[in-house]
């Protein structure tokens, strides 16, 4: 047999459902709002508007001073210097390191490593010298040849270094300011001013 609950007393239940419903939801608001703003706090405030100055030593735990010339030269193949400096001139090789080091894991380091070791075997396989001595058109090469090749570790590598690359040369503080106009607080508000007539 089955009991027929009132009118009232079903709208009433529905009406409880919906409470928990909306109380569940707000949780997980409040929830995901929190691990929102704990990402923001924990991002590192020098990853914005830096200079080599704010980054300070890098470790060469990480990468030896050799592959640090090797990252240098493969920045300034990804953003070479003309009428305004390049990504070699404004040390954005030690923004990458400094991210490498400090915001990514052991299995992105090694593939860091070896994707360094590896550009400068194929410029060596292709060109006969280090990446280093190559000239700018060979550089370009080589590393359009590692991008596109067929190892998965070499397409990992050359794209989390170019995405470093653009966004260190963009947060520099030399593009922010010289280049991009940045301030700090845009309209600024002068009160007493003369007016013209």
């Amino acid at each position: 047999m089955v009991k027929i609950l009132p009118a009232y007393l079903y709208l009433y239940t529905q009406k409880l459902q919906i409470n928990l419903i909306l109380i569940m939801q707000r949780r997980s608001a409040i929830k995901n709002l929190t691990l929102a703003v704990g990402g923001l706090v924990s991002l590192p405030a020098w990853a914005s508007r830096w200079t080599p100055d704010s980054i300070g030593k890098v470790s060469t735990s990480v990468v030896s001073e050799d592959n640090q010339m090797i990252l240098a030269e493969i920045v300034e193949t990804i953003i070479p210097e003309t009428s305004t400096p390049g990504a070699k001139s404004l040390k954005v090789n030690q923004f990458i390191m400094r991210m490498v080091n400090d915001c990514y894991g052991e299995p992105v380091q090694s593939n860091f490593k070896k994707g360094l070791t590896l550009i400068d075997d194929l410029a060596k396989q292709s060109y006969g010298k280090a990446f280093t001595s190559c000239d700018a058109l060979q550089k370009a090469d080589v590393f359009n040849k590692m991008r596109k090749s067929d190892d998965t570790s070499a397409k990992q590598f050359t794209n989390m270094v170019k995405n470093l690359t653009i966004q260190g040369y963009m947060n520099s503080e030399y593009v922010l300011v010289n280049l991009l106009n940045y301030n700090m607080a845009p309209g600024f508000y002068h009160g007493c001013v003369p007016i013209g007539k």
